[in-house]
């Protein structure tokens, strides 16, 4: 008898979320993107949002919440209600690189968040200034080395994967170089391209166009595997510096509690939008390839990139400030 209640009990707990799967969603839909508009989260957003309303027969809006970093829009997410009506579009930086990034969080990645699909991943490109020496990895650790401290190179700003990259390659080939960061890519691409700077590490989008057009020179990608968008241009592992890897995975998450059933329902149909040409197409335009996998799988991703970036922003001593 006893077994029998404690059925019973268990199956009254799964039925209202059983019965908020099967008619998921009946409502609209809201992705929140914790950047501005325009960017590379907010690029992929749109793409799937539009996709997914086209499915479901269901408005799905893209919200912009931007603010410290994407930790305003994150925590938003976070603390919503776990139906699976508010979704995050998160990157690495806000649920790997800022919980080690900032000492105050409004929320705890892998105890706040239930990973729902990926969606694609972006490594960066080395580029170097037109009056700069540099053309190879190898430039830079002989300047380096030759000059500690001496050679400089831009960022998008502190704590951010332009910046990370270059800690990582510090770090892997014990050489010393000078950050300079800027509020954003396209300050720090402005003085590159002036000469004020000898070289950053760069998503690739706004930095395909200039190395197309010869103003900038492509030194090396940070991917494990050379790029299509870049296929002439080394990997920074096979420039002398093996096992380097930096890049920056997008994806859906939800806020943690909500039904595995919406979660798995989520996850098929954008798995489904991740196999079209459509967006297979403008990942690649964007300087990405696409990242599939099942929930689990994301899970272990993030959570692998969060202690690959948590040690090294520790050792680093690298800062929010």
């Amino acid at each position: 008898m006893t077994a029998l209640r404690a059925a019973l009990l268990a199956l009254c707990a799964v039925a209202p979320a059983h019965a908020l799967a099967q008619g998921y969603p009946s409502k609209p839909v809201h992705l929140v993107v914790p950047f501005p508009p325009s960017g590379g989260n907010d690029i992929f957003a749109r793409i799937v949002a539009q996709k997914l309303a086209e499915g479901w027969r269901q408005p799905v809006l893209v919200e912009n919440r931007p603010g410290a970093g994407g930790t305003v829009g994150t925590e938003f997410v976070a603390k919503s209600a776990a139906d699976g009506y508010t979704l995050l579009l998160g990157n690495t930086g806000t649920l790997s690189i800022n919980p080690a990034l900032y000492t105050k969080l409004g929320y705890e990645a892998a105890r706040d968040f239930a990973p729902v699909a990926p969606l694609a991943s972006a490594p960066l490109v080395l580029v170097a200034g037109p009056a700069s020496s540099i053309r190879s990895v190898g430039d830079v650790l002989a300047q380096a080395k030759a000059g500690p401290g001496k050679l400089n190179y831009a960022s998008s700003g502190s704590g951010t994967g332009s910046h990370l990259s270059a800690e990582l390659l510090q770090s892997l080939a014990g050489i010393r170089l000078t950050h300079v960061p800027y509020k954003g890519t396209a300050q720090a691409m402005t003085d590159l391209l002036g000469g004020q700077v000898p070289m950053m590490f760069s998503v690739i989008s706004p930095a395909l166009p200039q190395i197309r057009a010869g103003k900038l020179r492509a030194v090396a990608v940070t991917s494990e595997r050379r790029m299509p968008q870049l296929p002439e241009v080394p990997t920074i592992a096979e420039s002398g510096l093996p096992g380097y890897e930096s890049t920056l995975a997008y994806g859906i998450v939800a806020p943690r509690g909500t039904p595995d059933a919406v979660i798995e329902g989520i996850h098929a149909r954008v798995a489904r939008i991740t196999t079209t040409a459509e967006f297979r197409e403008r990942v690649d335009f964007e300087g990405a390839v696409v990242l599939e996998g099942t929930p689990a799988e994301y899970a272990a991703l993030i959570r692998a990139q969060s202690d690959k970036w948590g040690k090294l922003i520790r050792a680093a001593g690298v800062s929010s400030d």
